[in-house]
């Protein structure tokens, strides 16, 4: 089905741009001729986009109603991006603040700024009440927000399976754990299943529905080419990465066990609510990325463009910047 198009440079406001998967949509937006209204907590993690001269960096509190208006003032639509994986707490009060509070702030604040438009990322799973962990179920819960503003909002929410590409915490994490574990790596849920999803074409699909009016109050859920399991997916890690790997599969009691342990851990490189999250696998049920006429990318295929050693050196020689070796 052919669908209207948006062919105008258009003004858009984009929360959580400072992260993997809003620097690679905030950078396709200026190729397209767009601008961009950024709203951020710090704008010191903006600092990479500041050469873009269509960008405006906003700084300040935003869960301030005052400042998102601001922020939007003049935009035609609205790009939410925000998300955490873990919370800085156990009880659940930190997802809610970053995935349901805040969306409630940006929608009352789009209305009040006659922003009718909103792309919305939520994640595979998320159900308001069904989901297995804080983390689905808020999100679940912001989709919710979107639908009951159906009145007089425009909304396409999207639910990318795990996201990969140069940059992101997925394959750059399992490489550091490999390296500094010397490929000895006791995994949890080693069996769970993945569809994961290049961050060029998560950034593609919303590319896709900010121009197509066919895209209003569309649900995309976005997966790659490939079902992999998350010990396949450390195992293509470690082969981009030139690393050993010996993957312990750890059965569910001392699974949990880690992750109980790991809550405790600064940074949380992994926890109980992640685990719960592992229980349902990230697959699709409908294909977003073809709906949207996207060809998707697949993992193993790149994953060595960052990972591989070989890859870099060849990188660095095209630079010009291989040190000598004497």
């Amino acid at each position: 089905m052919s669908l209207p198009l948006v062919r105008r440079a258009l003004r858009v406001f984009v929360a959580g741009g400072t992260g993997f998967v809003g620097h690679e949509l905030v950078v396709r937006l200026v190729r397209q001729g767009h601008s961009v209204s950024l709203a951020t907590r710090d704008a010191s993690h903006a600092d990479d986009l500041l050469p873009l001269a269509s960008v405006d960096v906003a700084e300040g509190n935003v869960y301030s109603l005052d400042f998102l208006r601001a922020a939007l003032a003049g935009c035609d639509l609205a790009i939410n991006l925000v998300g955490i994986l873990n919370e800085p707490g156990h009880g659940g009060s930190g997802f809610r603040r970053a995935h349901v509070d805040f969306t409630r702030g940006l929608l009352a604040a789009m209305q009040e700024a006659a922003v009718p438009r909103l792309l919305h990322m939520s994640a595979l799973n998320a159900d308001a009440t069904g989901g297995a962990s804080h983390y689905l179920r808020t999100k679940g819960q912001a989709e919710d927000l979107l639908r009951a503003a159906s009145g007089w909002l425009d909304w396409t929410i999207f639910r990318p399976s795990v996201i990969f590409g140069s940059g992101d915490s997925l394959t750059r994490r399992f490489e550091r754990l490999l390296r500094y574990s010397r490929g000895y790596l006791p995994l949890a849920r080693a069996g769970a299943r993945f569809a994961p999803v290049y961050v060029r074409d998560v950034a593609l699909a919303f590319l896709h529905a900010l121009r197509s009016a066919g895209s209003r109050h569309q649900i995309y859920e976005l997966c790659g080419p490939d079902v992999l399991s998350l010990e396949r997916i450390v195992q293509l890690t470690a082969e981009a990465a030139e690393l050993p790997y010996h993957v312990w599969a750890l059965p569910d009691p001392l699974a949990r066990l880690q992750a109980l342990v790991m809550d405790f851990v600064p940074g949380k490189p992994f926890s109980s609510d992640n685990y719960r999250s592992l229980l349902r696998d990230a697959l699709c049920r409908d294909d977003g990325l073809k709906r949207l006429g996207i060809e998707p990318a697949g993992f193993a295929t790149h994953v060595p463009l960052w990972l591989s050693p070989r890859e870099r050196r060849a990188l660095n020689q095209a630079r010009g910047t291989e040190p000598e070796r004497f």
